[in-house]
C-alpha cells in the first residue's frame, strides 16, 4: 500500500495474513487483525488502576511516548474523564502514513479530538524538561535495541525522572517486548546471550517503584506473547504492604474490573475487543516458566549498562 524512508526509519504498509500491517525496518509493529489486543493491554489497566488506587479519582491527564499509530490515544480517549492526552513521537511520517492508511487506529478521529496534543520530537528529551505533572505515563516505544532510539527510555534514571512527573496515584507502563509463555531456551539458560528485556525492565522499575506488575497477552502477529509492566506508588496504608496492593490489583475480582470498564469507558465492555475482569486475570497470570524466568534474571537496565534486545 505503501512504502517510504523517514529520517529514521524504513516504513510500509502492507497486505498480510493479518491484514493491513505496519512494518518499520522489517519489524511487525501494528496489524489489523490485533492490534486492539496490544494496544487495550497497554492501556486499560493502567487508566483502571489510577480510579482503583486513588479510591475512585479518574485519570486526567496522561502522557504517551511513542504512539505513532494513534491507536494507543484512540484506547485512552474512550476515558471519559480524560481531559488532556499529549503524545511524543519523534517520526512524523509514520503519524501521517498511519493517518492515510490505518484509519481504524485512530487516524483522523484522534487528531482532531480537543483533548490530543501531538508533540513532534523525543520523548526522553521531553520528559527530562517537562514540568507538567500527569495521572498515567504510557510508554509505547520502539524496543531496547543497540542501534534504535529508544533505549534510554528504557533505563533506571529515566524510570526515576518519570516517577517525579506522576501526580500522588499515578501509573507508569510500559511495553516491555517478548514474553512468551515458555521461554526461548537462550532466555532460560544463558542470560548472556538473552535478548528478551521482560525480566530487566520489570527489575528496573522494581529499583524504583514501590509496586509493579508485570503482565502478558497474545498476539498472533507479534509471533508470541509480549509483556508489558505497570509500575505504581504504594499507597499510603498501613495495613497492606506494597507488595500486597501490587498483587491485590493483578489478582483484583473480575467483576470490579468489569465495573470500572462500565464506570469509566466510552460504551463500556462492549466497546472493547479484549480486555474484561476475566481476561485481566488472565494477563496477570503468568505461567510457571515465566515467574521461573523472572525470579532467576537479575538485570538491570541503566545508561551505563543497558540491555539490548538485539
Amino acid at each position: 500500500l505503501e512504502s517510504t524512508q523517514s529520517e529514521f526509519q524504513e516504513i510500509s504498509v502492507i497486505e498480510t495474513y493479518f491484514g493491513k500491517t505496519l512494518v518499520t525496518d522489517g519489524k511487525t509493529q501494528s496489524a489489523q487483525f490485533d492490534e486492539f489486543s496490544y494496544h487495550e493491554s497497554l492501556v486499560h489497566p493502567s487508566m483502571l488502576n489510577y480510579f482503583h488506587q486513588s479510591g475512585g479519582g479518574q485519570a486526567r491527564k496522561v502522557l504517551i511516548g511513542g504512539g505513532g499509530e494513534l491507536a494507543t490515544a484512540r484506547e485512552v480517549l474512550r476515558h471519559t474523564s480524560v481531559e488532556k492526552v499529549v503524545m511524543v513521537d519523534l517520526d512524523k511520517v509514520v503519524i501521517d502514513v498511519c493517518v492515510k492508511h490505518l484509519p481504524e487506529w485512530g487516524g483522523e478521529t484522534v487528531m482532531n479530538d480537543p483533548r490530543f496534543e501531538l508533540i513532534v520530537g523525543d520523548a526522553y528529551k521531553y520528559l527530562l524538561e517537562t514540568e507538567e505533572v500527569f495521572d498515567v505515563i504510557i510508554m509505547d516505544i520502539s524496543d531496547p535495541i543497540e542501534a534504535g532510539p529508544g533505549i534510554m527510555l528504557y533505563t533506571k534514571e529515566l524510570y526515576e525522572h518519570a516517577k517525579t512527573r506522576l501526580s500522588p496515584n499515578g501509573v507508569f507502563v510500559t511495553q516491555a517486548g517478548t514474553a512468551d509463555a515458555v521461554p526461548s531456551p537462550h532466555s532460560v539458560n544463558n542470560q548472556q546471550q538473552d535478548t528478551t528485556c521482560f525480566a530487566p525492565i520489570r527489575n528496573t522499575l522494581a529499583e524504583v517503584f514501590e509496586c509493579v506488575c508485570p503482565y502478558t497477552t497474545g498476539i498472533p502477529s507479534f509471533g508470541g506473547d509480549w509483556g508489558f509492566v505497570m509500575a505504581f506508588k504504594a499507597t499510603d496504608d498501613g495495613k497492606v504492604n506494597a507488595s500486597e496492593q501490587a498483587e491485590r490489583w493483578s489478582t483484583i475480582q473480575p467483576e470490579r474490573i468489569d465495573q470500572l470498564i462500565e464506570e469509566t469507558i466510552k460504551g463500556g465492555e462492549s466497546s472493547l475487543g479484549l480486555y474484561d475482569g476475566i481476561t485481566h486475570h488472565r494477563m496477570f497470570a503468568l505461567t510457571k516458566a515465566v515467574r521461573k524466568q523472572l525470579a532467576s534474571d537479575k538485570r538491570i537496565m541503566t545508561k551505563d549498562n543497558p540491555v539490548f534486545m538485539y
